[in-house]
């Protein structure tokens, strides 16, 4: 069976051999060495001031960040399950939540955060996902910080960037925490949280709130490589693994690029062959169609063709699927995808199967279009 669900990512063999060694104590110098490694390299794929790992599922890290950075008033923008959580997470913690709700397939306006910022100077953070991954929708989060900066330089910009870290170039000049999770482009099991942070925002940190989620606490354990807390030492091990070997495959750079390539070539794949790209502004961690027939096209992509992809959620479920396009991907498979889709279409009864979708795949993946 292909797994090709927006998270969790395939895990691949090399990554697989290196959690399965021994199990190692995280209160050692060769854990520590381990340690030190992988916060080089995330620094290298953050580009941020600071990068911290907690042992957490992503919403652990974006619990971490609200309570952390948000004193007051957090700002959110709901377009789908994962900013709506941000929002609930304030509110379970006595913070205010101002909300900016849209359709699923429709991103935040600068506008609209901007006047938010300007009517209620209670805001002191504001909370959007890069990609939201309900609809694989894209949010403009660069253009947004940079907006808000200019008004209000003390208002903690907090970036979701779970399914968009490792994906493409994110510029955090005004960002204050990027969020990151190791079940999505970095190609790991559930389970690792990562955080970077800038100067400001370890500043606004100050202590620290909480107590496993306390930010202080982590920063001040992980510049000496070491945690807080018990480490989850099989999943570090695993990401040095993953960042080396993207490293050894040209580079974070050349990822980036990789994973355009085969945005625009799913994409282009499927609406050929008459699907509809649901979002937008589609993220490029996903494809996600909007179709009557969605349920029946998951269920027959995974009962005749063995291919995993994810359906959508509340208002969405049975309406739309999502493939992914994270990670270290082999064309080849990814042209066995696209081929699934248009086959079931054809059993369907909607088009006669003459391979379109793979041509047009293979003809933009490898430059041979006209």
């Amino acid at each position: 069976m292909l797994l090709f669900t927006p998270g969790p990512t395939p895990v691949p063999q090399n990554v697989r051999n290196a959690m399965g060694d021994a199990t190692m104590h995280h209160r050692t110098p060769e854990f520590e060495a381990i340690f030190e490694k992988t916060r080089k390299h995330l620094f290298n794929l953050f580009k941020t001031d600071e990068v911290i790992m907690i042992a957490s599922s992503g919403t652990g890290a974006m619990e971490a960040a609200v309570i952390n950075l948000c004193k007051n008033t957090l700002l959110s923008v709901n377009s789908g399950k994962f900013g709506e959580r941000f929002g609930k997470i304030a509110l379970s913690h006595g913070l205010k939540n101002e909300e900016i709700k849209n359709e699923w397939n429709t991103p935040v306006s600068i506008e609209a955060i901007v006047n938010a910022v300007k009517n209620n100077s209670d805001i002191d953070a504001i909370a959007v996902q890069i990609s939201e991954s309900a609809g694989g929708l894209r949010h403009p989060v660069e253009e947004i910080a940079k907006a808000v900066k200019a008004i209000n330089p003390r208002i903690m910009i907090i970036a979701d960037g779970i399914t968009a870290v490792g994906v493409e170039h994110i510029d955090v000049s005004n960002i204050d925490c990027l969020i990151a999770g190791s079940q999505k482009a970095l190609m790991l099991p559930p389970g690792l949280a990562i955080l970077g942070l800038s100067t400001h925002a370890i500043e606004t940190i100050g202590s620290g709130i909480g107590y496993y989620l306390n930010l202080a606490s982590e920063i001040k354990k992980q510049r000496q490589n070491t945690t807080a807390y018990t480490a989850a030492t099989t999943l570090t091990i695993g990401l040095l693994e993953v960042l080396e070997t993207i490293e050894n495959n040209g580079g974070i750079e050349k990822l980036y690029a990789d994973t355009e390539i085969r945005a625009n070539a799913v994409s282009s794949a499927l609406e050929a062959i008459g699907l509809h790209i649901y979002p937008s502004t589609p993220a490029p961690s996903m494809s996600t169609i909007d179709d009557e027939n969605a349920a029946e096209i998951r269920n027959l992509l995974k009962s005749d063709f063995e291919v995993n992809v994810a359906g959508g959620q509340d208002h969405l479920k049975g309406k739309i699927f999502r493939i992914n396009q994270m990670g270290l991907i082999s064309n080849y498979e990814m042209a066995w995808v696209v081929n699934a889709v248009e086959l079931c279409l054809a059993k369907l009864g909607r088009r006669v199967y003459d391979g379109t979708a793979n041509k047009i795949f293979n003809e933009i993946t490898f430059g041979m279009g006209k």
